[in-house]
């Protein structure tokens, strides 16, 4: 993340990816203070084992970009809402010139980026991708008991 500040938001990222009990490290690197530790970071991930980054950012929001810029590895853009309702770093990070992807989640979407790293990893992990159908199944288990709750819900002129 660019800021210690993003860690609010990137904890949802962080709870799922250790409940799904995934490896993962959190880092502070800064596109702008920080340059070459962002370098170092980036083209020393693969080495490390790291096999997917998730890169959060508010305001200007480089970092997921420079970070693509310098692996081949699939990197996954959080903007964080930190000035403009997040728009300003939504729009930096999903705007990449060609042959620098970042896949890009909603504003403060940090789940989603691990749920989506946590796919992109499944592929190759049957284990992984049996914890991930159980969590979709999950997912719909909810949705039908949320809807089974609001059977019980009676107003006046509310229809079946």
């Amino acid at each position: 993340m660019g800021s210690t500040s993003d860690l609010a938001v990137m904890e949802a990222a962080a709870k799922f990816l250790n409940d799904m009990q995934i490896p993962f490290e959190i880092n502070a690197l800064s596109a702008h203070r920080t340059p070459e530790r962002v370098e170092s970071f980036a083209k020393n991930a693969h080495q490390r084992g790291v096999r997917v980054i998730i890169a959060a950012a508010g305001m200007a929001a480089h970092l997921p970009g420079v970070i693509a810029a310098m692996t081949t590895l699939p990197v996954i853009g959080v903007p964080i809402k930190a000035s403009l309702e997040g728009l300003d770093a939504l729009l930096a990070i999903v705007q990449m010139p060609p042959g620098i992807p970042v896949a890009t989640v909603g504003i403060n979407g940090a789940q989603n980026a691990a749920i989506l790293a946590a796919e992109i990893l499944a592929i190759s992990d049957p284990l992984l991708h049996q914890k991930m159908v159980l969590f979709k199944e999950d997912l719909k288990k909810k949705i039908i008991k949320a809807n089974e709750e609001l059977a019980g819900v009676k107003f006046e002129y509310r229809v079946g």
